[in-house]
């Protein structure tokens, strides 16, 4: 008998989200092999192969969309530039039907509903190119990652990289916003050892009183 796999281990093959796993056995494009006693989802390596097959064959991608983004409300009219600019890039490369996202939010953050919307379309092979003015205007850090996972999923990453369109000022606002992660986790330890010395006091104290 072929041996099973877990979701998480099969999402983790297939390039997805297990919460996409489960969205494919709601519409019925990818049921588990087997379901366990405990009504655990199971998969086999062959029918993984065997769906990468027929989703590589029948859904091949067809959207181009031009992402473009800024950090805050403040760097707007950046926001417009970039799009002129992608504007320009898709009228001279003779492209069609190019969908335009704009998003205003931080590139360490990776909650960005416009760019999680992105990264799901591109999860189910609906995008043929993403045209970018910056790989950081994607993301700050882990670009190889994503341009990664975009070619696992027939998506084609275009980034025309020019200087003007990435302002010093939201290189400055990334960076500290790095420094204020570090230095809450650095605060959330000093506060957790605070409070790990107090409960052994505490402990130290009770014993000394029985």
């Amino acid at each position: 008998m072929e041996s099973t796999m877990s979701t998480g281990r099969a999402a983790k093959l297939l390039g997805v989200s297990v919460k996409t796993m489960q969205r494919w056995e709601r519409e019925g494009r990818l049921i588990p092999a087997v379901r366990t006693d405990s009504n655990r989802r199971l998969y086999t390596e062959s029918q993984l192969r065997d769906f990468l097959g027929l989703r590589h064959a029948v859904s091949e991608p067809t959207r181009l969309i031009a992402y473009c983004r800024v950090s805050s409300a403040a760097q707007k009219p950046d926001l417009v530039n970039q799009r002129k600019v992608l504007e320009e890039f898709v009228v001279a490369k003779g492209l069609a039907n190019v969908e335009f996202i704009e998003e205003v939010g931080g590139g360490l953050n990776f909650k960005r509903k416009r760019f999680l919307e992105l990264m799901d379309a591109i999860g189910r092979r609906e995008v043929k190119t993403l045209i970018l003015a910056h790989r950081d205007r994607l993301t700050r850090f882990g670009f190889e990652w994503f341009e990664h996972f975009a070619s696992r999923n027939g998506c084609e990453l275009l980034v025309l990289n020019q200087e003007r369109l990435s302002p010093e000022q939201e290189m400055v606002q990334d960076l500290m916003t790095i420094v204020n992660c570090f230095s809450s986790r650095l605060y959330g330890l000093r506060n957790y050892r605070k409070k790990l010395n107090e409960a052994l006091k505490l402990d130290a104290t009770n014993a000394t009183q029985v």
